[in-house]
């Protein structure tokens, strides 16, 4: 089996859910992962706007039968702090669920939440509540909960943290982990030399079964700086050579691996950014 490989792909003009497909497509990938709207707001296109059938006609044409969609950045389910931040949140992330279930997705992919200064504990607590209020016994959808690099009150910089979430909800057997290889690496986990290691210690506390994805990110920090700053593969301190292991492992070769590396400098147009990501697809997926 071949290890399933995408990208973050873009969502917008007309053509929306299809345009995304025909990008992840340009760049040879197997997966894509979008965000539903921007990351930074809660302005949403109505579903009958989306394209979401010829987008799904057009996967299944090109060798693609899953995607994952992304949750905004605003949501912030750890804010105990002001009451209305975690009213929207709660709010918004059951209408991305709808969308997500609506889109064909049943991965919606969650930065657990920021305590801002009302410490972790209270911060957890607050995140299992708000799940506990959107997740349901027959939900057709899997909240994968992110992991984080630890800057500023994040929550989810260690697996502890998660596991906490984990064990507070109602309906836990909804929840997944989604492994970020730069959060990971920033928030001090040794992935370059001990990955397997630092899997059996997630297995012990969550299970390994519990994971649904990873992205896949090399980074520009040294390890543990806690700073979540993407580099592109081979360019930073993970490296091409450990982050294709992890691509490659046998465990986790049926799970999607998404890339959310730095556009790069045209080679063509000095003033403008393009994707690395057909290249760097390209270079996971070989060996050498």
């Amino acid at each position: 089996m071949n290890p399933i490989l995408g990208s973050h792909v873009g969502m917008s003009g007309k053509d929306m859910m299809l345009d995304s497909v025909k990008e992840a497509i340009s760049y040879s990938a197997d997966t894509f992962m979008l965000y539903t709207g921007a990351p930074q707001n809660t302005k949403r296109k109505e579903l009958d706007q989306l394209n979401i059938r010829p987008a799904w006609e057009c996967m299944q044409n090109n060798g693609i039968d899953s995607f994952v969609v992304h949750a905004p950045y605003i949501i912030n389910l750890a804010n105990t702090v002001n009451p209305a931040t975690y009213e929207i949140a709660v709010e918004f992330l059951a209408l991305e669920i709808e969308r997500t279930i609506a889109m064909g997705s049943q991965i919606l992919i969650l930065h657990p939440g920021s305590h801002v200064g009302a410490g972790t504990e209270a911060g957890i607590d607050r995140i299992a509540q708000g799940l506990n209020e959107v997740l349901t016994a027959d939900q057709d959808c899997l909240i994968a909960l992110e992991t984080m690099a630890g800057k500023g009150s994040e929550i989810g910089r260690n697996f502890e943290e998660l596991a906490a979430i984990f064990d507070k909800v109602t309906h836990s057997d909804k929840l997944r982990i989604c492994m970020d290889t730069c959060h990971l690496h920033d928030s001090g986990y040794d992935i370059v030399n001990d990955f397997d290691g630092i899997i059996d210690q997630f297995d012990q506390l969550i299970g390994k079964e519990n994971i649904a994805l990873f992205h896949i990110n090399d980074s520009k920090n040294e390890r543990g700086a806690c700073k979540d700053r993407h580099a592109n593969i081979g360019t930073g301190y993970i490296g091409t050579d450990a982050l294709r292991y992890i691509v490659h492992h046998p465990g986790f070769l049926h799970l999607p691996k998404i890339l959310e590396t730095p556009y790069i400098p045209s080679l063509t147009d000095s003033d403008k950014k393009v994707a690395p990501y057909k290249e760097e697809i390209a270079l996971l997926r070989s060996r050498t």
